[in-house]
C-alpha cells in the first residue's frame, strides 16, 4: 500500500507499494532520509524546488515544470508503475507557462498536487476524474484564499481535499486549516503519514 508523508508547507514524500520514493516540491520539514527515485517540481520558486536537499538514487528521475511544459501542452511521465500527468497552475503571481500541478496515479489512487495556483479552467475537467486526494494552497497572499479553495474543492469533487501552503514562512497553520470547511476536507499536519 502506498503512503504519503506531509512534510509541511507544500512538500510531500510519496512511497509506492513497491517501495519507490517520490518527493513533490521538496523544501520544508523533515523526512528527507530516503533516496528519491522520482522528484516532481511544480515551479521554480525557492519554497518548492530544493532538489539539493534530497538524496538521489542512482537512476533518479527529476521532472520539473520546464520539463513538463511542451509546445502548447504538457508532457506526461510513466515511471515504475506511476503515471504523472502535468496540469494547469496559474494566477497573477504564477505564469501559466512556468508552473504546473501534477496528477499522480499510484497503486490505483489518483492524487492532485495543485502547486501554486488559483482556480484554473481545467479544474472542471478534473472534477470528472474521481480524484482521491487533492492538495490545494490556501494562503491568500500568493495563491487562492480559503473561500476560493473551498470553491475549487467542490468543483474538483475529490474524496479528500487537504489544505496546504497556508501561510508564508510556516510549515502549517492550524487556525487556517480549520477554516477550510467543506465536505471533503481533511486536515493533515506536518509529519503525519496517510495510507492511500
Amino acid at each position: 500500500m502506498a503512503e504519503l508523508l506531509y512534510q509541511g508547507h507544500a512538500s510531500f514524500r510519496l512511497t509506492t507499494g513497491a517501495g519507490k520514493v517520490i518527493y513533490i516540491d521538496p523544501f520544508a520539514g523533515e523526512g528527507y532520509d530516503k533516496k528519491a527515485d522520482l522528484i516532481l517540481v511544480t515551479h521554480q520558486h525557492h519554497d518548492h524546488n530544493r532538489i539539493d536537499m534530497v538524496p538521489h538514487s542512482d537512476d533518479c528521475v527529476i521532472l520539473q515544470n520546464n520539463d513538463a511544459i511542451t509546445d502548447g501542452g504538457y508532457r506526461a511521465l510513466d515511471f515504475a508503475g506511476v503515471h504523472v500527468e502535468p496540469v494547469q497552475a496559474y494566477n497573477k503571481n504564477h505564469d501559466i507557462n512556468q508552473c504546473v500541478g501534477y496528477l499522480v496515479t499510484v497503486d490505483g489512487k489518483t492524487l492532485y498536487f495543485a502547486g501554486d495556483t488559483s482556480k484554473t479552467e481545467q479544474m472542471a475537467e478534473l472534477g470528472k476524474m474521481n480524484i482521491d486526494y487533492v492538495f490545494l494552497p490556501t494562503d491568500g497572499y500568493f495563491n487562492m484564499d480559503i473561500p476560493e479553495a473551498i470553491e475549487c474543492a467542490e468543483l474538483i469533487g475529490a474524496k479528500h481535499t487537504v489544505p496546504i501552503h497556508m501561510s508564508p514562512g510556516e510549515l502549517f497553520n492550524r487556525e487556517k486549516a480549520e477554516r477550510f470547511v467543506t465536505p471533503s476536507a481533511l486536515i493533515i499536519e506536518p509529519g503525519e503519514v496517510i495510507e492511500l
